[in-house]
Formats: C-alpha cells, structure tokens, sequence
C-alpha cells in the first residue's frame, strides 16, 4: 500500500455551492428571472385591480367588514351628508398651528375650539348612530344592527377624500 494518495480527481467544491446544493430542491421547478419578473408583473397587476374594485365599492373586493347591502346603504347615507367630523383633522392642524403662536390667549382659545369641535362630533356620531340603526331596522327588519351605528360614526369621521371605498353618493343625494 502506498501512503501517496491520488485524490478525488475534482476541486473541492465552495461553500456558498454546497450550501445552494442543500437549499434547492430537486423537485423544485427552474424558474427563470424572466419568469419571475413576469409573475411579479402579473402579482402587481391583480393587487392594482383589486384596489380599484375596492375603492370603487364592488361587493366581491370589499372585506367582510365592509359587504351586505345594510353596510353599503351606511355608506351611501353617510356620504350623502356633511358632518364635523370630517373637517376634525383639518381643524385640529389649524389649532396645532395657533398653539405656536406665543399669546396664552390664542392658545387656550384654539385648544377650546379643539375640543368643542370634538364634543360636537361625538354627540353628532350619537345621533348618527340612533338615525342609522332606525333606518336600517325599517329598510333590512330581519337584519342586526348591531356595529352598523359605529361603522356609520367612524365613516362620518373620515375626511370625505380619504374614505374607502370611495362614496357612491353626493352629498345631498336621497338614500333609498
């Protein structure tokens, strides 16, 4: 027996290859970068069109919190009037603006709208709620109203641009 070896006949391979080895699967399909930047393509394709369905109120491409008839009529009344809580969040900028303003009266007075702006909303979200659930209890008699009321309040609370799905009526429209 010689003490000379003649080796394996091939390079040892690098780790990073071993370790690819490992990963890849043999049953796994050769996906081509072409290939993936096609089903990335067509991945973002479908997200975009199902957004647009979304925001444009299809029952199919709503979440469950926003399907059923009773919901979209919520919507369409809502939408269809104005409410304070609308202009909240614009109001609360112009106050955070007059409080850098360095007279204790112009603060103190900006913080009071703040805050008679809010008990007004709030106390329009209870009306709202009462009006809401009536409606819906005389339109849908065999359907709960059970969160219809707050899902009214939260969507009157939104600034009209930014509500999803986008409103369906005009405000001054006649919710059937």
């Amino acid at each position: 027996m010689s003490t000379e070896s003649t080796g394996k006949g091939r390079p040892t391979p690098k780790r990073k290859v071993s370790q690819a080895k490992r990963i890849t699967s043999s049953l796994a399909p050769v996906v081509t970068k072409e290939q993936k930047r096609a089903a990335k393509l067509a991945n973002r394709q479908d997200r975009i069109a199902a957004r647009t369905a979304y925001l444009r109120g299809e029952e199919n491409a709503l979440p469950a919190r926003d399907r059923g008839p009773e919901r979209r009529f919520v919507r369409n009344y809502v939408d269809a009037r104005r409410s304070i809580g609308e202009y909240f969040l614009p109001i609360i900028f112009v106050v955070l603006i007059l409080t850098l303003i360095p007279k204790a009266s112009v603060q103190f007075g900006a913080i009071a709208v703040m805050y008679g702006v809010l008990l007004f909303a709030v106390i329009d979200g209870i009306f709202l709620s009462r009006k809401v659930r009536k409606l819906i209890s005389a339109k849908f008699p065999q359907s709960p109203t059970k969160g219809l009321g707050m899902y009214a309040w939260l969507r009157s609370t939104q600034m009209r641009r930014l509500r999803s799905p986008h409103p369906q009526s005009k405000v001054g429209d006649k919710v059937n």
